[in-house]
C-alpha cells in the first residue's frame, strides 16, 4: 500500500524452504504468467495467523481467496488491526475477475472493507459468509461497492479462465467451504479451515465424496491448514462441549458468563441449547454477538426457542441464578465486553462472588498475558473461571493430525502448499505429508509474497511480489510504518521532553525560557533539582553559540536536543524523545 516498493526485477539467489535456487526478486506492474503456467501467491496467512488472502493467476485472469485481517501483536503500539499488502493487486486490478470465500471468520473477510478500494471483484460465498461479510463492508459504507454471489455447495461457477467447484466442510462457523479450483493445467483444492465432523451441529456436513471425487480425477496442488498439526488424533465434537456447557449451567449457584467468538455459530448454538435444557434466560452483551446472532437466526443457521435470548438491558429483571450472559473478549481484549465486566465497568452486568465465568475460546498465542490479566480480575471479584485449560469447554475448527492425512489421502494432491500457520507449523506439516508418502520435493514451504509456478511438468519457486503486513490505525492504512512505530516504542519506554525558548529576533536575547514540560519521563513536581540542571545546560548551551548561529532556529534546536540528551544520558541513563521549540517575537 503505502509501503516504499522495492526495486523490481532484481535477480539473486534465495535460500528457501525447499533449497536454493534463483528467483526473480519482485514482479513488474502488470505481468503475467507465460503460456500454460499457473502461478499461486500467498499474501497472508502464512507463517502467521490470520490476514489469510491468496492470488490465483492464470493469463490475464487473477482470483483472490480470502481477505483477512489480523489482531496486532503489542509491539504494534496504537496499531488497530493488521491486513494484507494489496499493492501486488491493486496494480493488476483489472484482471481480478473474483474473491472467493471459504467461511465468515474476521481472518479471511475481516480485511474486505480496507482491500475492496483497491481491487473491485463480485465477492463468492454462502449465504452465512456473505451475511457476515455484508455487515462489516455496511459499517464502512461499502456494501454497494460491489456485487455479493451467492453460492451453495457442490456449486460450480466458471470465473475467467478457471471453474470453480465449492465443497462443504465441519468448521466452527456453518457454511464454512473448501475450494475445487480447476485451471487448464489441472485442479488446485484450497481447503480452507476446516475439521471433518462426522455429526456436526447444523450445516451441510463435511462432503468426503466429493473432495475424493477431485482426488480421483486428479489434484495437481492442494493448499491445506495447518493449525493443529502438532496435535495427535482427531478433533473433539461440539457435542462434547455440550454436555460440558449443560454440567457447568445446572450446577452453577449463579449467574454465568460465557465469552466466545461472535462468528463461532456452532458454539452460540450449543450453548443456547445447554441453556434452554438447564432452564436460563440468554442475555447477548456486545454489539459483534449481538449482530451476528441476528444474521444467523435470519439465515436459519440459529435454532432459538421463543423468549430464550433477550437484550443485556433488561438482564436486573432475572435472577442470577437463571441467568447466562453470551459475549466476546474471551481474548482479553481491552474494550471488550467482558473486559469491562472483569473491571466493574459494563452498563448493565455486573460479575459477583459466585458467579462462574466461562472462555469457550483458545488462547491465541500472543494474548496470553490479556487473558490471564483479565482472568486474575474476575477471581479478585469471587467469580470460579474455566477454560480451555481447566475444563472441556472448547473444541477446536480445525483438523488434528489423524484428519490431516485423511485430507491427504482422499484428494491425493501431487503438490502440497502447507498453508494456515506459523513457520514451525508449516514445516510440521510438511514432515506429516512426507512420513504419509509424499516425496518432500513436492512439499512447497513458502512465505508471504513467494509464487509457486506450475505447470504440466511440475512445480518451482518463482518471483517474490510485494506482501507483508499493512498497519490499520484509525482510518489510515499502511501509513504507520517502521519510523512511527519506532518513535512511539521509544515514547512508551523513556517518555518525551518538551523544552521551548523565547528569543528576541533583533537581538538574539532570551525573553523568556528555558521552559521544560514532561511526559512519560519524570514527574515534575518532584524533580525540581533535574529539572533545573536541564535548564541550566540549554542556557549554557545557548550562551556559546555565536550571533550567526542563533538566527538560524534549526541549528539552536539541533545544538539544544544533543547537548539535553548527552546529559540526561550521563545523569539518568534514559534516552527521552527530546523536543525544542524555538520561538521569535
Amino acid at each position: 500500500m503505502a509501503r516504499r516498493q522495492r526495486r523490481r526485477g532484481l535477480r539473486r539467489k534465495r535460500t528457501d524452504m525447499n533449497g536454493t535456487r534463483e528467483v526473480k526478486e519482485t514482479a513488474a506492474p502488470g505481468d503475467s504468467p507465460p503460456a500454460g503456467t499457473l502461478w499461486v501467491t500467498p499474501l497472508g496467512g502464512v507463517g502467521e495467523f490470520g490476514m489469510n488472502m491468496c492470488a490465483y493467476e492464470w493469463g490475464g485472469d487473477i482470483l483472490v481467496v480470502d481477505a483477512g485481517v489480523q489482531f496486532p501483536p503489542p509491539e504494534l503500539l496504537g496499531v488497530d488491526l493488521v491486513v494484507p499488502d494489496v499493492s501486488h493487486l491493486a496494480e493488476r486490478a483489472d484482471r481480478i475477475r473474483a474473491i472467493l470465500l471459504t467461511h465468515g471468520h474476521e481472518d479471511h473477510i475481516g480485511g474486505l472493507p480496507y482491500v475492496l478500494p483497491h481491487i473491485k471483484a463480485p465477492i463468492y460465498g454462502t449465504a452465512l459468509t456473505l451475511g457476515l461479510a455484508r455487515e462489516r463492508l455496511r459499517e464502512f459504507d461499502l456494501e454497494n461497492l460491489v456485487e455479493l454471489r451467492e453460492i451453495r455447495p457442490r456449486d460450480r461457477r466458471r470465473i475467467g479462465a478457471f471453474e470453480v467447484e465449492f465443497i462443504s466442510v465441519t468448521h466452527s462457523v456453518p457454511q464454512a467451504v473448501s475450494l475445487a479450483i480447476r485451471t487448464p493445467i489441472g485442479a488446485v483444492v484450497h481447503t480452507g479451515d476446516y475439521r471433518i465432523d462426522p455429526a456436526p451441529i447444523g450445516g451441510e456436513g463435511f462432503d468426503t465424496f466429493a473432495l475424493s471425487r477431485c482426488g480421483e480425477e486428479g489434484v495437481l496442488l492442494m493448499l491445506a491448514d495447518s493449525t493443529n498439526v502438532e496435535r495427535e488424533g482427531r478433533t473433539g465434537s461440539e457435542h462434547d462441549v455440550r454436555a460440558t456447557l449443560e454440567r457447568i449451567f445446572a450446577d452453577a449457584p449463579r449467574q454465568v458468563v460465557m465469552a466466545m467468538f461472535s462468528t463461532a455459530i456452532h458454539r452460540m448454538q450449543v450453548a443456547l441449547d445447554a441453556a434452554a435444557k438447564t432452564g436460563r434466560t440468554v442475555f447477548l452483551s456486545g454489539y459483534s454477538v449481538e449482530r451476528n446472532f441476528d444474521i444467523a437466526r435470519t439465515l436459519g443457521c440459529l435454532r432459538v426457542p421463543p423468549g430464550l435470548v433477550r437484550d443485556d438491558r433488561s438482564v436486573a429483571g432475572v435472577p442470577p441464578e437463571d441467568r447466562l450472559i453470551l459475549t466476546t473478549g474471551s481474548q482479553g481484549e481491552a474494550l471488550s465486553a467482558m473486559s469491562r465486566m472483569a473491571l466493574g465497568s459494563h452498563k448493565h452486568v455486573t460479575v459477583e462472588e459466585g458467579d462462574t465465568i466461562v472462555l469457550s475460546a483458545r488462547i491465541i498465542p500472543g494474548n496470553e498475558r490479556a487473558i490471564y490479566r483479565m482472568i486474575n480480575h474476575f477471581f479478585r471479584l469471587g467469580a470460579r473461571v474455566l477454560y480451555e485449560r481447566n475444563a472441556a469447554v472448547h473444541v477446536s475448527g480445525h483438523a488434528y493430525r489423524e484428519e490431516m492425512r485423511l485430507m491427504l489421502h482422499m484428494v491425493k494432491p501431487r503438490f502440497l502448499m502447507p498453508v494456515h500457520g506459523e513457520m514451525y507449523q508449516l514445516i510440521a506439516h510438511r514432515d506429516l505429508a512426507v512420513a504419509e508418502g509424499i516425496d518432500p520435493s513436492r512439499v512447497h514451504v513458502v512465505e508471504d509474497g513467494q509464487t509457486l509456478e506450475l505447470t504440466r511438468d511440475g512445480a518451482r519457486l518463482g518471483r517474490r511480489v510485494q506482501a507483508g503486513p499493512a498497519l490499520v490505525d484509525g482510518k489510515t492504512v499502511g501509513e504507520v510504518g517502521e519510523v512511527v512505530l519506532r518513535d512511539r516504542k521509544h515514547l512508551s519506554e523513556d517518555g518525551m521532553i518538551t523544552v521551548i525558548l523565547v528569543i528576541d529576533h533583533s537581538n538574539g536575547e532570551i525573553l523568556a525560557g528555558p521552559d521544560l514540560v514532561s511526559r512519560g519521563f519524570v514527574h515534575m513536581d518532584e524533580s525540581d533539582e533535574l529539572i533545573q540542571k536541564c535548564k541550566d545546560v540549554v542556557l549554557e548551551t545557548y550562551a556559546e553559540l555565536d550571533t550567526q548561529s542563533r538566527e538560524e532556529k534549526e541549528f539552536v534546536q539541533a545544538e539544544v536536543r544533543r547537548a539535553l540528551r548527552k546529559f540526561l544520558r550521563k545523569e539518568t541513563d534514559r534516552y527521552p524523545v527530546i523536543l525544542p521549540v524555538v520561538m521569535e517575537v
